[in-house]
């Protein structure tokens, strides 16, 4: 109906059904989600996949959103990250997603910053650090340390403000360790915040 031709009261009345529509979509997909995860429902695929499909994904999905503030988009791949890799695109893209999406959320001007880079630890082992950095409101160390607890917000100002279940940090948290990973935030605020999680590098030609 958005696509026909409407009276201005007529596509303003439909807008905010659209998008109340997608946002309870949003609640009750997170909820199915965390509640499939706490019940050892959910079964990661095992895959191959290319890095740049993924950023591909990511993108489609969010870049809209950053264009409508004006927000500056920059993918940055170290030249060691494998362009191809085993895994579950399509959840840990669900990962990358909500990082992103929540960066343009609390953004209101400059840039938003989706990183990768290989490293080693002490024993050898490779990892992959994906990082997500953002120019926006930041998070004082009280926030940080509940991000990733279910149902909670930054506060009950930031949560009328901005919306939001509370549950989608929790999720991408039980993804990344389910994919043998970790997950942690640092930022300060007014100074903006970056989201990190490691994941093994199981290249598909090693």
């Amino acid at each position: 109906t958005l696509q026909t031709s409407l009276a201005p009261k007529q596509r303003n009345y439909l807008e905010k059904i659209d998008l109340s529509a997608k946002t309870l979509l949003g609640v009750i997909n997170d909820i199915l989600d965390f509640s499939k995860i706490e019940a050892g429902g959910l079964e990661l695929e095992e895959t191959e996949f290319t890095i740049e499909s993924l950023l591909n994904t990511v993108s489609a999905v969010t870049a809209m959103s950053a264009e409508e503030k004006g927000l500056e988009m920059i993918y940055a791949v170290a030249s060691g990250v494998p362009h191809a890799l085993y895994g579950d695109p399509l959840r840990l893209g669900q990962v990358l997603t909500n990082l992103v999406s929540n960066a343009v959320k609390f953004t209101h001007s400059g840039e938003v910053i989706i990183s990768i880079v290989p490293q080693m630890d002490e024993f050898g082992t490779s990892s992959l650090l994906f990082s997500v950095k953002d120019t926006g409101i930041g998070l004082s160390h009280s926030q940080i340390s509940g991000l990733f607890r279910p149902f909670t917000q930054g506060g009950n100002d930031t949560f009328r403000k901005y919306g939001g279940t509370g549950l989608g940090l929790a999720i991408c948290k039980k993804i990344i360790e389910l994919m043998g990973g970790r997950i942690w935030a640092e930022g300060s605020l007014g100074e903006g915040s970056t989201f990190y999680f490691t994941l093994p590098n199981r290249p598909v030609n090693a």
